[in-house]
């Protein structure tokens, strides 16, 4: 690893191409200017890494344990390191790797004594990912900025956010659609329409904080989990009855979420989902697999119950089938996501949701106009972790049990990557990445209906991202929004074309017209 660095660092500091590539790290508008590529520079470098990252791979192999969670997950210490040198130094990103592995060897090794804190009568679990986090905190205090550098391409090619221009007939007409399938599906259909709506309000809080604030988080399926594990001990632990048991488990999961924002402040883009996705998998490992608050077992969580009536996938009425889960459940998860989907439209059109562009679009722009950027950011955390703690409480009723496996960092990604295929900026773009999610609609048909199972659905989804990020950054959503503007605009010209040329005629027949004296005689 020491060769590797000495190698790159000569690479950096005596080639033409280390002179070009630190040029356009320093100010990409003044290499552009020197004639030189960015994107091309980008381009050579990713396949330089790739490279290195398949080698350490090679060297890293006898003493990790190899497969396709814990090999993909060492990323996480490795961009701790990154965040200390600022992704620019390499003899500090060298040091830091070096000192954090023996952080993490002495944690594990304390963890071992009779006298450390024990789980259950095992080693405490996520202590080393916590370590992680907390280090990146660290870091980004050390290295962040409250905003970004000058000379720094900030206006990047983000997908459009559009005025939504009635809110009303959409969602009545969605939501008459939405209960009547609820009945008249059968009943493993029933569950995945169900599936669709909460993966539908989990994707709304993307909405929020990535489309319409631009700021990458991947803690928010973490948080779900979270409200989840919450609602399980309100309800059975402390006894409290629906609707405060996942009103306290959504505000003391959103409390989480801003805490975590808050130490974010300092950092955006992939920085930003550097420090969620540590914030995730600490989350993961030390909460959820910890059994004292979770366990890879699960907790039960019990039915809603509201005034002596049960809401809950078991409640009597069973739709056309009589199978569960019930449609009344169904109801519920669809005014929840109805509301929340009503509200996230109409924030585009409030005072923060203008805010929020701006702050998505140029901070320091928005800065010197007087906005409040982090007070901006903090609100964005807040609505959209509040949104996906909903969501994880609705989950928690749905299969009336919360378990480690089901919020993993691993699934958040798969999650975020169907949200930008369906449209990050809008709520439709939510309800389609919904549909498209694990165990919703359309994975359920195409396994019922085809035989195609979910990973082949996945290996599809990740193609298609690829797809959507290069030729459709706006997504299946803000292309059709784009198709109706566009018939919309064509439907106006023909009309006015058509209005002036019946102008145009009217007034050619009034000069061509006989004279009332003319016509007399």
């Amino acid at each position: 690893m020491i060769a590797v660095a000495l190698a790159l660092g000569a690479l950096y500091r005596w080639t033409r191409f280390g002179l070009a590539t630190r040029a356009a790290s320093e100010n990409e508008q003044a290499a552009l200017l020197a004639g030189l590529s960015p994107n091309s520079v980008s381009l050579a470098n990713t396949l330089l890494s790739a490279l290195i990252a398949g080698l350490l791979g090679v060297l890293a192999a006898p003493i990790v344990q190899v497969d396709s969670v814990t090999l993909p997950l060492q990323v996480v210490p490795a961009l701790a390191a990154a965040l200390f040198a600022g992704f620019t130094s390499l003899w500090i990103a060298c040091s830091a790797g070096i000192l954090i592995g023996v952080m993490q060897s002495v944690v594990y090794y304390l963890s071992t004594q009779s006298w450390f804190p024990t789980d259950n009568g095992n080693a405490m679990p996520g202590l080393q990912q916590l370590l992680i986090f907390i280090l990146m905190i660290i870091a980004l205090y050390v290295k962040g900025a409250g905003l970004p550098r000058r000379g720094e391409l900030v206006e990047q090619r983000l997908p459009a956010v559009p005025l939504p221009d009635r809110l009303l007939r959409p969602a009545v007409l969605a939501t008459a659609a939405a209960a009547l399938a609820l009945i008249v599906l059968p009943f493993d259909f029933r569950q995945a329409l169900t599936n669709s709506l909460i993966g539908a309000i989990i994707v709304l809080s993307y909405v929020v904080i990535t489309g319409y604030v631009g700021q990458i988080s991947v803690m928010q399926l973490a948080l779900s989990g979270t409200a989840g594990f919450v609602l399980s001990h309100l309800a059975t632990g402390l006894h409290i009855p629906f609707p405060f048991n996942a009103l306290g488990a959504t505000l003391l999961a959103t409390l989480l979420g801003v805490a975590a924002g808050i130490s974010a402040l300092r950092v955006r883009g992939v920085s930003l989902a550097v420090v969620t996705l540590a914030a995730a998998l600490a989350m993961e490992q030390a909460l959820f697999t910890n059994t004292s608050f979770g366990g890879t077992a699960g907790v039960t969580v019990l039915p809603p119950r509201l005034f002596g009536v049960d809401l809950g996938p078991g409640a009597a009425f069973r739709g056309l089938d009589g199978n569960e889960p019930s449609p009344l459940f169904g109801f519920l998860v669809l005014s929840v996501a109805v509301a929340l989907g009503l509200y996230v439209a109409n924030l585009r059109r409030t005072g923060l949701g203008r805010r929020m562009l701006a702050v998505r679009s140029n901070e320091r722009a928005a800065a010197a106009a007087g906005v409040n950027v982090r007070g901006v950011k903090i609100a964005a955390f807040a609505v959209s972790s509040f949104i996906a703690s909903a969501a994880g409480t609705l989950y928690g009723y749905n299969f009336g049990s919360v378990s480690a496996v089901r919020f993993t960092a691993l699934a958040a990604l798969g999650l975020i990557g169907f949200a930008y295929i369906g449209g990050i900026t809008m709520v439709s773009g939510a309800v389609i990445a919904g549909l498209m999610s694990t165990e919703a609609l359309i994975p359920h048909a195409l396994d019922k209906w085809f035989g195609i199972k979910g990973s082949w659905a996945l290996l599809f989804g990740g193609i298609s991202l690829i797809v959507t990020l290069i030729a459709n950054p706006d997504g299946i959503a803000g292309a059709n929004h784009r198709r109706k503007k566009a018939k919309t605009a064509a439907r106006a010209a023909k009309t006015a074309q058509a209005l002036a040329e019946n102008a145009t005629s009217d007034t050619a027949g009034a000069e061509t017209a006989p004279a009332p004296e003319e016509v007399a005689r």
